[in-house]
Formats: structure tokens, C-alpha cells, sequence
């Protein structure tokens, strides 16, 4: 599906948009990377939020402490997840598989 002609004030307002969204969701990684944040919270934050709902699973994983890509593609298999799922698309097994931490730090 092409995308609609804009006019400047509102590829400038997609913009913003998107920029806002790019800076949420870069904040919220970091959060998870100092330990300041839980995957629970950014699960429950995505809830409420169209811009980090729109976040794919593997972005949030590797932002954890301790995970790297090896261990995101584990935790991703483990639980069940395809590599490009957003948070949005998570089903309840999958948000449970996530937070209960069965798939071991240790991936």
C-alpha cells in the first residue's frame, strides 16, 4: 500500500513523532541495562504506550543485563517467541514464559 502524499507540516509532525518514540523506547533500554527497570515494567509500560508496544521483544531482551544475542535468540526460542515479535504481539504463555524466568540467566 503506497504511502499518502503529506504536506510539510505533517511529514514534519511524523517526524517528531517518530523521533519521540525512537528517544522513549532508547530511555527505557537503557533503564533495563542499569538495573533501573524490569521487563515487567516495560511490559506493563508498553500496555499503555502504542510507541514502545511497537518495540520488538529481541530489543528489550538484549537490553537486560547479562543477555547478549546468543542468549536472546535462547530465551526467544524457549519461550516460544519469533524473532520479529513486538511487545504487542506478546500472547499471555509468552508474556508468562518471559516473566517467570524459566529460561535461565545462564542462556
Amino acid at each position: 500500500m503506497p504511502v499518502p502524499p503529506l504536506d510539510d507540516e505533517a511529514r514534519r509532525d511524523a517526524l517528531r513523532t517518530a523521533a519521540d518514540v525512537r528517544r522513549r523506547r532508547a530511555a527505557w533500554k537503557t533503564r533495563l541495562a542499569a538495573g533501573e527497570a524490569t521487563l515487567a515494567a516495560l511490559l506493563d509500560a508498553a500496555r499503555d504506550d502504542a510507541g514502545l508496544a511497537g518495540m520488538r521483544v529481541g530489543d528489550a531482551l538484549g537490553a537486560l543485563p547479562g543477555v547478549g544475542p546468543r542468549g536472546v535468540e535462547h530465551i526467544l526460542d524457549v519461550c516460544g517467541i519469533a524473532p520479529t515479535r513486538r511487545l504487542r504481539g506478546l500472547g499471555v504463555r509468552q508474556r508468562r514464559a518471559l516473566l517467570d524466568g524459566t529460561w535461565g540467566r545462564g542462556a
